[in-house]
């Protein structure tokens, strides 16, 4: 089988290093492994995300698998065959998918989709409007936990689930880290959200997401608890789950490499905009401390 090469745009995140491991460390665990990829270039540059120290030890990782390291986008994408764009700051996520539009690669976009809910609704545009092939999704999406519970539990009428609320360098934590549960509520209700009520405490910060027909969502977001996980509920029937976070990394990756094979993506890009406009929507009453509404052009 050949391998598909891919080029990594972006060092700021670990996801970079975890994902290329899972390709082609030699020491990745069989079960962990995802055969079929190889990264071959990765494009490096500074962000408030990271430093030069960071950026550094990296690149070395990088180079010790095989992959060239460059500063250069058009030479990071000349010879591959799919994109990761694994850029762990939100704000440059619109401006590389740009890059992006007419070199006819699949792209995977990783979490959040962008900044802003008006930025992700200009992306989705160029994905519409140019045939764009792109994926964009937190790895908790595909938590095999929450894949059984929602197969279990079949049109919910509320779900609950928790994570961390992340405090990031720059722009909204609820944004940039509150989006893995905000993914795992999408995958369970599915779309139609109408609006967001965000409460603060000392801790974090609790989201009432309101949906047609009295369903209702709750996302906990508490500082320093890194756990995932929740409960799906319909009238006569209920089911917990707890993520194993040791196997998100693969599960995710996997998912990738089918969408890379095929060009059909598991995640509809109209699901990934609807949970950027519950982001938006629940950073915006964070700050306000009153309800909002979501966007009516999803």
């Amino acid at each position: 089988m050949q391998e598909i090469k891919v080029a990594i745009i972006g060092l700021d995140t670990s996801h970079s290093v975890e994902f290329t491991r899972r390709m082609q460390a030699p020491d990745c665990h069989e079960e962990a492994k995802v055969f079929g990829l190889r990264a071959v270039t990765c494009m490096k540059f500074r962000t408030p995300f990271t430093n030069d120290d960071v950026l550094t030890q990296r690149q070395q990782q990088l180079e010790l698998w095989g992959v060239q390291v460059t500063d250069d986008f058009e030479e990071a994408i000349s010879n591959c065959d799919a994109i990761m764009l694994e850029i762990n700051d939100p704000n440059y996520h619109l401006e590389y998918v740009k890059k992006c539009v007419g070199l006819n690669k699949p792209i995977f976009l990783d979490k959040p989709m962008a900044d802003t809910y008006e930025n992700a609704k200009i992306m989705y545009d160029l994905i519409k409007n140019n045939s764009l092939k792109i994926m964009s999704s937190s790895s908790l999406r595909f938590s095999s936990a929450l894949v059984e519970a929602c197969e279990d539990v079949g049109n919910p009428i509320q779900m609950y689930c928790y994570g961390p609320l992340g405090i990031p360098p720059v722009g909204s934590g609820i944004v940039w880290y509150g989006v893995h549960c905000f993914e795992m509520l999408q995958r369970a209700m599915g779309q139609g959200a109408l609006k967001v009520d965000t409460r603060r405490d000392p801790v974090g910060t609790v989201v009432i997401v309101e949906y047609p027909e009295n369903r209702r969502g709750i996302v906990e977001l508490t500082t320093g608890a890194y756990v995932y996980g929740g409960t799906i509920r319909t009238t006569n029937k209920n089911r917990s789950y707890i993520v194993d976070g040791s196997s998100i990394y693969s599960e995710q990756l996997r998912q990738i490499k089918k969408f890379f094979d095929s060009g059909e993506t598991p995640v509809k890009v109209e699901d990934t905009l609807e949970v950027m406009n519950l982001l938006d929507c629940a950073a915006r009453s964070y700050e306000s401390n009153k309800s909002v509404e979501l966007n009516i052009n999803r």
